[in-house]
């Protein structure tokens, strides 16, 4: 919830500007492209969108797609309101959404023993008796860690993998202890497997990205040509092993498919649904564009309906995804909050929750006083964010196609976001609370 206190300052500062929406936009416009060009730590691009009750309030794109390799003679592509990014840890987000979709369904049970729907029992080794939930994967309590890795090779199933790499388990109850995991999602990407009777790359475009008309999917390969054509390279400026060197070239890190169009996922041929979810990347490969996004937060601000009216997650779906399920507690050491940035959860949502203190946690605002439901992605310099406000319908979604310095040596004043992405939260905030009728 936005404190209204805290609101009220903030509006009555941008108020006494003078300054007409338009010309804010144009002032908010510039600062954004002057994040973009700092020529201390510039990033390579950037795409942002701001909504009130489903409705764009600011859309915009700075920067470049697809950077030309220096004296090929090619000449750089633009970010787009088309551009599709592999948006990292978002993609666990909208796995979230399909796993709900199969709750409303009455296909999948978030609190039952999801050994009822693997066929196998699966169990933490060091808790034989301790029954695994969806609802634990979700919520990053299921004690699978990534220390025995993010995914599962191709030609290895998730069961014998679980079953043979004891690192691959926490030393914690499963349901008391946050752990951030990006294996336990490929786990749910073939559990959702199992409960629809669908690969999940398939699930997820018939019971997710089609019906809310967005673009893209998790498996390159498969893009239309012209949604491949508009996908995003990832850049940093840091080469393998190489130390950052934000004075130095944009280096690429990955979906280059103009140099080397993508290629088929192995492990496919006869694969078997429910063996290895992890090869479609649901912990991070999605590829789709920021307006595809802001039809997902829209969802989320209307209770789960969608523009023309229709319900696309049921009431008590919503409810229980923000819903906190764990909070950060220093004394009882109840989790891993990742640095500060991770204090709260829900299912299948992060609970931005304002906790603040130099260079250390969740805040979004310089200012204070808003809390948020959503989630952050960071992988191969894509820094990406989703987050929304219920009470007032506000969402702000944005997606940094690279950056150039440490991020971990240049935390924020208040957050433990890097200073750029703690600068872009400020601004897409700011004008969302701008915007929105006290």
């Amino acid at each position: 919830m936005i404190d209204r206190r805290a609101f009220l300052s903030i509006g009555a500062a941008l108020l006494a500007t003078g300054c007409a929406p338009g010309q804010r936009a144009i002032e908010l416009g510039q600062e954004l492209k002057a994040l973009v060009d700092d020529p201390l730590q510039p990033l390579s691009g950037l795409s942002v969108l701001v909504q009130h009750r489903g409705r764009s309030v600011y859309e915009a794109q700075f920067g470049r797609r697809w950077i030309a390799p220096a004296g090929s003679g090619q000449k750089d592509l633009p970010i787009t309101a088309d551009t599709l990014f592999r948006v990292a840890s978002l993609s666990k987000l909208v796995l979230g959404v399909g796993a709900m979709r199969l709750v409303d369904a009455g296909r999948l049970d978030l609190d039952a023993d999801v050994s009822d729907v693997l066929g196998y029992r699966l169990r933490n080794p060091r808790f034989p008796d301790q029954p695994l939930t969806a609802r634990m994967f979700l919520t990053h309590t299921s004690s699978l860690t990534d220390e025995g890795g993010l995914f599962v090779p191709a030609g290895e199933t998730m069961q014998h993998f679980l079953a043979t790499r004891e690192r691959c388990w926490a030393d914690v109850k499963p349901g008391s202890f946050f752990q951030y995991s990006n294996l336990g999602y490929g786990f749910l990407a073939g559990l959702l497997e199992r409960a629809s009777g669908m690969r999940f790359d398939v699930f997820m475009q018939q019971q997710v990205l089609a019906p809310l008309a967005m673009q893209g999917g998790y498996e390159a390969t498969q893009l239309p040509p012209e949604q491949l054509a508009n996908v995003a390279t990832l850049y940093r400026k840091q080469g393998a092993g190489e130390k950052w060197n934000a004075t130095g070239p944009w280096v690429a890190q990955a979906d280059d498919f103009h140099a080397e169009p993508p290629t088929a996922t192995p492990g496919l041929d006869g694969y078997l649904l429910g063996s290895n979810g992890s090869l479609f990347g649901p912990q991070g490969r999605l590829r789709t564009r920021v307006r595809d996004l802001g039809t997902i937060a829209a969802m989320f601000c209307a209770g789960g309906t969608l523009a023309d009216s229709t319900t696309f997650l049921s009431k008590a779906s919503i409810a229980a995804m923000t819903s906190e399920r764990w909070r950060f507690d220093e004394a009882a050491k109840n989790g891993d909050n990742l640095g500060g940035r991770f204090q709260a959860w829900g299912t299948g949502l992060q609970h931005y929750i304002d906790r603040s203190a130099p260079h250390w946690g969740d805040r979004l605002l310089a200012e204070g006083g808003l809390t948020a439901w959503g989630h952050h992605g960071f992988s191969y310099g894509l820094q990406s964010g989703l987050m929304f406000e219920p009470v007032s319908q506000t969402a702000v979604i944005y997606v940094i196609g690279g950056h150039s310095a440490d991020p971990g040596a240049n935390r924020g004043r208040y957050s433990s976001y890097p200073a750029w992405e703690e600068q872009v939260h400020q601004r897409l905030w700011t004008r969302a609370l701008d915007d929105r009728k006290v």
